[in-house]
């Protein structure tokens, strides 16, 4: 399979630009997400690689072979470019049985009969669909739909399959349980899985690597517990991660062995864990995860549970810290009664320190209350 490359890739329409100077590489067999907001440009990307969008400007190739070039006005159509597109609405020709939908691409392909049933079968089997091969459409599920669109989609053995938030239409129940197919269809595959979805959650299960876009931008293009746990910016912070991460403003000053810090009434100690660390100003955002907020007897932050959210395995707590509402979470189905006074302290080393000008992450570090 090959590699999908990405060169000062822009979309313009009229005066707005929807994707800027977008540059990446897909690597064989990766299972790519482009996530962000709605209108962030992430369809319009997927579009462009699969040749159903014209870019304005930049270059994309796909293994060796130049697909699109703006300067040299190459602009090979999606038919030759040995990808499949899976839809939001599947587009399942409703007069035809599953046998004949995914059959289909194979018999426009001129595909031999003997070919075609053997290709069929393995994709009848591969998504699980056998029992259902005599049937219409309206008479499956939405997930069977779903895996029947996936069968035909794969059968002509694409180097590349789009696909455009597959999962939307679907329970919560049934979008839990097709994700996990995908990311085991895609282990059983030879195909380059692109993928796009607003859903950071589907985002971190299944992707090898996150594309985070943002107003047109790539904000940070790197593996989901990366992008988790070292985010480049505030954005990329506070999209990826539920509960979101928490936000205070704090101010950093220098001191022996690392650096003082101020937040919400609290003085703390901040030692950072990157020797290249360097303090661009004292008006600081630092970036601390609900799980490494920490309630305890002998935490030495003292606050009041503002609401408590039991869900079984875990609980939100709702912190309210000298006015402002802080995110913690507990393993474990715990209860605080309101305003109840509790201790909290901060743990591990992965507290982001975000520069509030330009909103860039500084670095990472621990915090010890003082």
């Amino acid at each position: 399979m090959p590699e999908i490359r990405l060169e000062h890739v822009t979309k313009r329409f009229e005066k707005f630009v929807a994707v800027d100077d977008l540059n990446m590489v897909i690597e064989d067999h990766d299972f790519i997400t482009l996530l962000g907001p709605s209108g962030c440009g992430k369809t319009t990307t997927l579009r462009m690689i699969a040749g159903l969008e014209t870019p304005t400007e930049g270059r994309i190739t796909i293994g060796d072979r130049v697909v699109f070039d703006a300067e040299k006005g190459i602009n090979i159509s999606p038919a030759k470019r040995d990808i499949g597109f899976l839809f939001q609405n599947y587009a399942l020709w409703p007069h035809m049985t599953v046998y004949q939908n995914i059959a289909f691409g194979l018999e426009n392909l001129k595909w031999k009969k003997e070919d075609i049933k053997v290709r069929v079968q393995e994709m009848l089997e591969m998504l699980k669909i056998e029992e259902f091969v005599n049937r219409y459409p309206a008479e499956l599920s939405g997930g069977q739909q779903q895996r029947v669109a996936i069968a035909r989609t794969l059968a002509p053995k694409p180097q590349v399959l789009f696909m455009d938030e597959p999962l939307s239409n679907l329970d919560a129940k049934l979008r839990s349980e097709m994700r996990t197919e995908l990311k085991r269809l895609h282990s059983d595959s030879d195909s380059t899985f692109v993928y796009v979805t607003h859903d950071q959650l589907e985002a971190m299960t299944l992707a090898t690597k996150v594309c985070l876009i943002n107003k047109g931008v790539l904000q940070q293009y790197e593996p989901p517990l990366t992008v988790y746990k070292r985010p480049h910016n505030l954005f990329v912070a506070d999209f990826v991660g539920n509960p979101t991460m928490n936000f205070i403003d704090a101010k950093l000053t220098e001191a022996k062995g690392g650096y003082d810090v101020e937040f919400l009434g609290v003085k703390a100690h901040f030692k950072p864990n990157d020797k290249a660390f360097k303090l661009s100003g004292e008006d600081v955002v630092l970036g601390i995860r609900p799980e490494f907020f920490t309630i305890h007897d002998t935490g030495k932050i003292h606050a009041l549970a503002y609401s408590t959210l039991p869900a079984g395995m875990e609980t939100t707590v709702k912190v309210m810290l000298n006015g402002t509402l802080i995110s913690s979470v507990v393993f474990g189905a715990i209860d605080y009664k309101v305003d109840q006074e509790i201790n909290c302290d901060i743990i591990g080393d992965q507290v982001c320190v975000f520069d509030k000008a330009s909103t860039n992450l500084m670095g990472q570090g621990s915090l010890e209350i003082l």
